[in-house]
């Protein structure tokens, strides 16, 4: 019930299209039952003793092509507003689902397989808009019919009809009982299809590595054996909503010969004329052609409310909590970032940053060394927002970042990482995603987007490249090395300007002459603004103010490259490990 009422909600939007299509749904069932009841009167006018009437039969039939060309008018506007509609929700549902996504926070997003967000939003929504579709179609018109044709019946023979009437419930009774037991099974089918997609997204984003391990055969019995599950939930599914229409149509077809039977009593009685048992018997037809319409129309409505409800479990998972209303808005920084008594884990049982302490001034150069998940890249994570410390606080120029928005305190920051991510469009949009700045004109932002490129040496493939600026990649294509890329998004920071810099591996795959190059325009880049450089290649952070070395999640040590090495602690093992025989 609670699905339907989110249903009913989105649907409230199109009252007027709904209420129209409504009335041209009585139009059309009204014409649908007139013919039938004309079509009697034909056959009466033709049964008579003596000569046929000629021209009521004429008059009669001119009537029932009006009626018919009403009627396929009428169906064909049902059909656009229902599409319309239709297409309206789903539009709708898609846009706050991706909405959601937009304002998730991370550990959902890392916690949850790309691929199955991708089923939900996609193959759920489209099952979805199938079933309302149908029922737009079908169950206005199947009540309608239901109700017309009782009418009918009833003006024509109360005994028939009460015989009728009393039995089609059977079939209805039939399609409730099955569609209750298919409802489970569709929802098993929508959780193993979300499932494999996620891993079929997985599997082709990750195939390089899967062919570099000659793993091909294990990942086709793993996606068999899933495939497996979802073709005998799907049959079974499947097999037991069919039933509907079979079981239905078999009860209206004893039902269908039981009026006919009886019909034809009252007729050798002279109760009934013989037009009228043949309107009757159409009537009849059409009074319980509904029920199995409307048991199908139950058995869709099942798959379909098994897909909302991932689409709505997707719609009200928790956003990040909304930041404060009388937050800063700050418009840049100085750069003095301070930890105090910081402790975080992703897992609360398994801690990883306790009770961290760290004075960063204004403009300094800061390294973060250390091993594998010694809590580095944590560090950035909280830093900007991307995760909430537990406990203690981080402050930005004095002030706690929790009281500044997201969108202010990450405008404060240029970032590169180690992943690299470009979207779909040109390599001028791409580098262009760092202007913050709104209003400016193509040409200033063509000229700040070949300053940054120029700046961090892509400009030299970009020209090389079949439209050189204008040339479109995404961030799936193989157009571009893994070292272009990360040029780019190091171009992408470069034109942003920002007040402090976060590098985590911002070089990591690019050779060591073009590194070389850019390590100079990221020395230019970082005079005067408060950086933060992690890095496994410990030659890139010699020249840091302060070099913080972590290890399970604490800062162990800490000073310049030289005062460390003479320390000779944990920082020299580490250095040593990667230049064994060289000078210190």
């Amino acid at each position: 019930m609670n699905t339907w009422k989110r249903i009913l909600h989105y649907i409230a939007g199109y009252r007027l299209m709904l209420f129209v299509s409504l009335l041209l749904s009585l139009l059309t069932v009204g014409c649908a039952l007139y013919i039938p009841k004309l079509s009697g009167e034909v056959v009466d006018y033709m049964t008579g003793p003596g000569a046929v009437d000629h021209g009521a039969v004429a008059s009669t039939c001119l009537r029932i092509g009006i009626a018919a060309a009403i009627l396929a008018i009428a169906q064909w506007l049902v059909n656009v507003l229902n599409n319309r509609m239709t297409w309206g929700v789903v539009r709708a549902l898609r846009r706050d689902a991706f909405a959601r996504i937009e304002c998730l926070p991370l550990s959902y997003l890392d916690a949850h397989p790309s691929g199955d967000l991708i089923s939900r939003v996609v193959a759920d929504v489209d099952t979805f808009a199938d079933g309302l579709l149908m029922g737009f179609t079908q169950f206005f018109t199947g009540i309608c019919t239901i109700l017309g044709t009782f009418l009918f019946m009833l003006s024509v023979n109360v005994w028939i009809t009460l015989l009728v009437v009393g039995l089609t419930p059977l079939s209805f009774l039939a399609a409730f009982l099955i569609s209750r037991a298919t409802a489970r099974m569709f929802a098993e089918q929508a959780r193993v299809r979300g499932e494999q997609t996620a891993f079929i997204d997985e599997k082709i984003s990750a195939q390089r590595v899967v062919m570099a391990f000659h793993r091909q055969d294990d990942e086709e019995r793993t996606f068999a054996g899933m495939n497996e599950r979802l073709r005998a939930c799907g049959l079974k599914a499947t097999f037991y909503s069919s039933l509907t229409n079979p079981t239905t149509r078999f009860i209206n077809a004893l039902i269908y010969m039981g009026i006919a039977v009886g019909g034809a009593f009252f007729a050798l009685r002279g109760s009934i004329t013989v037009g009228m048992l043949a309107a009757f018997l159409s009537y009849a037809s059409q009074y319980t052609k509904p029920f199995n319409e409307i048991s199908g129309v139950i058995t869709e409505l099942q798959n379909a409310l098994a897909c909302a409800e991932r689409i709505f479990a997707l719609i009200d998972e928790e956003p990040e909590k909304p930041d404060p209303a009388d937050a800063a808005c700050p418009v840049s920084y100085a750069g003095e970032v301070v930890f105090k008594e910081v402790s975080f884990s992703y897992r609360k049982d398994r801690k990883l940053i306790e009770d961290l302490n760290l004075t960063v001034p204004p403009g300094a150069r800061i390294a973060i060394v250390g091993p594998t998940g010694s809590g580095k890249t944590t560090l950035v994570n909280l830093l900007m927002r991307f995760y909430e410390a537990d406990a203690g606080e981080i402050l930005a120029d004095g002030t706690p970042i929790r009281r500044i928005t997201r969108e202010a305190l990450r405008d404060g920051f240029g970032m590169v990482l180690q992943e690299t991510w470009l979207k779909t469009g040109s390599i001028r949009d791409n580098i262009a995603m760092g202007i913050r700045e709104t209003g400016l004109s193509p040409q200033e932002i063509d000229r700040r987007v070949r300053e940054a490129a120029v700046t961090c040496h892509a400009e030299d493939f970009i020209l090389r490249l079949p439209d050189g600026y204008d040339t479109v990649i995404s961030d799936e294509a193989d157009s571009l090395s893994q070292g272009q890329r990360q040029l780019l998004c190091i171009a992408r920071v470069m034109v942003s300007d920002p007040s402090m810099l976060i590098l985590d591996e911002a070089t990591s795959s690019i050779d060591t002459r073009t590194e070389l190059k850019i390590q100079d325009a990221f020395e230019t880049l970082m005079k005067g603004r408060t950086s933060f450089i992690v890095a496994h290649r410990l030659s890139t952070v010699r020249n840091a103010d302060r070099i913080l070395v972590m290890k399970d999640g604490r800062v162990i040590e800490q000073g310049t490259h030289d005062a460390l090495i003479e320390a000779g602690g944990f920082y020299r093992t580490l250095y040593e490990s990667q230049f064994a025989g060289e000078a210190l």
